[in-house]
């Protein structure tokens, strides 16, 4: 019968060795995300799959705050951020650093996630936005791709650090795996 692992027997990393440790050529921005939750849940699952950087970006709060901190659970102090008040500026920076825009949102032209392969090497910046408006649309003619989470209930919408953790899991293991 299998048996739950303890928190010892799950050989997580210790905060000085996940900084160390090589990372994913994955980094996320949150476009104008409100919530203080779905910030700390995205610095949560970044930790997870050892995401380069999350750039928080316009009305998107930032760390220290008790409300970040209580979804994060401490991932906020060893995931790498920083705060840029303009988006579409650091969009440009990233381009010129060889970075793949990915937009997620539904779009007439948005490749289903299944569907998307990244390239071998590519280093991908993933953008999440915001709650209600999700990522503006000056962000979307941005971005080199749009991805979209297939979905078939009556909602077609998921709450942003869930779609978050379902794009980064999926990118980290196409990336994993190649």
């Amino acid at each position: 019968m299998p048996q739950k692992l303890s928190l010892d027997s799950l050989h997580r990393l210790s905060k000085q060795a996940f900084i160390d440790a090589p990372k994913s050529p994955i980094s996320v921005i949150l476009e104008d995300v409100r919530s203080m939750n779905n910030v700390g849940s995205v610095f949560r699952t970044a930790d997870a799959f050892l995401i380069e950087k999350i750039y928080l970006c316009g009305i998107t709060p930032t760390p220290p705050h008790r409300e970040i901190r209580k979804t994060a659970l401490g991932a906020e102090e060893s995931v790498v951020w920083e705060y840029c008040e303009g988006v579409l500026p650091l969009i440009a920076m990233l381009k010129q650093e060889g970075y793949t825009i990915i937009a997620v949102e539904q779009t007439t032209d948005a490749v289903f996630l299944p569907n998307f392969q990244p390239q071998t090497e590519a280093k991908l910046v993933v953008i999440f936005g915001n709650e209600v408006e999700g990522v503006s649309q000056e962000v979307v003619d941005a971005s080199d791709i749009v991805l979209e989470i297939p979905q078939q209930g009556t909602k077609h919408s998921l709450n942003v650090s869930v779609a978050a953790g379902i794009i980064l899991y999926d990118l980290w293991s196409k990336i994993k795996v190649s």
